[in-house]
C-alpha cells in the first residue's frame, strides 16, 4: 500500500514529471514512477490526492492537474539581501506563481526582454516580463509602449511637452515619439532564470 505520509514525496516526483512531459501520467505509470506495485496503492494515492485539491479526474477518465498542483511553498521567514539571519526550514503557506504574478490572468502576457536598456531598474535581456495588457498607465510606470511604431519596454515619464519614455541604462537617451505613443501594458512582474 501507498504511504500517506510519503504524499507529498509522490506529489513532487508528478510535479517533476509533469515539468518534462506536460501531461500526468496514466495509473500504470505513475506505479512505475513512484515504485508501487499494486493498482489500489495507486488509485489510493490518486483519490487522496483528488481530495487534496492537487489532481481531478477528466470527463474522458485522465488525470489533470488542477490549480493548486502548480502551488510552491513560501518560506515562514524574509529573506535579508544584507546580514544573515538565523536559518530554519519553517514553511508556512503555498503560493501559485501564475496568481500571484499575474492577478488578471486573461489580460496578461508573458514579453522575453532583449536588450539592455533597463538594465539599472534591475531589468536584464533575456528575463520575462509579466505584462497585463491595458492601454492606460501611470506615470513611473514601466510599460510596453507603441512608440512610432515599434514596441519598447520602458518607464512611462511626462512632463509640460506630453509623455514620453525613460531608458534605464545611462547610455540611452529619453524617447519621445515623433509621430504616437500608445501603451500596450504595464510590468506587473519579472521571471528570471538564473542557469
Amino acid at each position: 500500500m501507498a504511504n500517506p505520509n510519503r504524499d507529498a514525496e509522490y506529489l513532487g516526483k508528478l510535479q517533476d514529471y509533469y515539468a518534462d512531459y506536460r501531461n500526468i501520467p496514466s495509473y500504470s505509470a505513475i506505479g512505475e514512477l513512484l515504485g508501487m506495485a499494486s493498482k489500489s496503492a495507486v488509485s489510493a494515492l490518486v483519490k487522496r490526492l483528488t481530495l487534496a485539491g492537487f489532481i481531478e479526474v477528466t470527463p474522458d477518465k485522465r488525470l489533470a492537474p488542477t490549480k493548486r498542483f502548480f502551488e510552491r511553498e513560501l518560506a515562514d521567514f524574509n529573506l535579508p539581501a544584507g546580514l544573515p539571519a538565523a536559518a530554519n526550514d519553517a514553511m508556512s503557506e503555498a503560493i501559485s506563481l501564475d496568481e500571484f504574478l499575474m492577478p488578471r490572468p486573461a489580460s496578461s502576457i508573458l514579453v522575453k526582454i532583449k536588450g539592455d536598456s533597463m538594465m539599472e531598474a534591475g531589468i536584464f535581456d533575456g528575463d520575462i516580463a509579466v505584462v497585463e495588457k491595458r492601454h492606460a498607465a501611470l506615470v513611473g510606470d514601466i510599460v510596453v509602449a507603441i512608440v512610432d511604431n515599434e514596441y519598447t519596454l520602458k518607464e512611462l515619464g511626462k512632463d509640460k511637452t506630453g509623455y514620453f519614455l525613460i531608458p534605464h541604462n545611462s547610455d540611452y537617451s529619453i524617447i519621445r515619439p515623433e509621430a504616437s505613443l500608445e501603451i500596450f501594458g504595464v510590468m506587473v512582474g519579472l521571471v528570471r532564470k538564473y542557469r
